[in-house]
C-alpha cells in the first residue's frame, strides 16, 4: 500500500490536525459570540425616515388586504417600501414648499 501511495500523486494524504487553543476566546460582555454592531452616538435614523418596522407593518397590511396569499412576501415588502418612501417624499416636498400635508389613514381606529 505504501508503494501505491508513493506512486499515485492523487492519493489522499492525511491532513495535519489544527492545534487546539489552550484557552477558548473570551465572550464579549453581552455574552453572545456575534453581538449586533453598536451604533455610534448620534447616528440614529433621521426623523421621518422609513424604518424596517414601518415597512414590515405596511407589508403585513397589504398581505392581509389581499387575502393572505402564500409566496408573495417579497412583492408585498417592495410595494410597502415604495409606498412609504413616496409618502415620505411627498411630506418632505410639501414641508419645503409650505403646503399642508394630509397624513394617510392608518386603519379603522385612526
Amino acid at each position: 500500500m505504501d508503494e501505491r501511495r508513493k506512486s499515485d500523486p492523487h492519493a489522499a494524504t492525511p491532513l495535519p490536525l489544527p492545534e487546539e487553543p489552550s484557552d477558548p476566546p473570551a465572550l464579549p460582555p453581552s455574552g453572545r459570540r456575534n453581538p449586533a454592531p453598536e451604533r455610534p452616538q448620534g447616528s440614529a435614523a433621521p426623523a421621518g425616515a422609513v424604518t424596517f418596522e414601518d415597512i414590515r407593518e405596511r407589508a403585513y397590511e397589504l398581505w392581509e388586504r389581499n387575502h393572505r396569499p402564500e409566496g408573495m412576501e417579497m412583492q408585498f415588502w417592495l410595494v410597502a417600501e415604495r409606498e412609504l418612501r413616496a409618502e415620505r417624499e411627498r411630506r418632505v416636498d410639501a414641508k419645503a414648499s409650505g403646503d399642508p400635508v394630509s397624513e394617510p389613514a392608518k386603519g379603522p381606529d385612526a
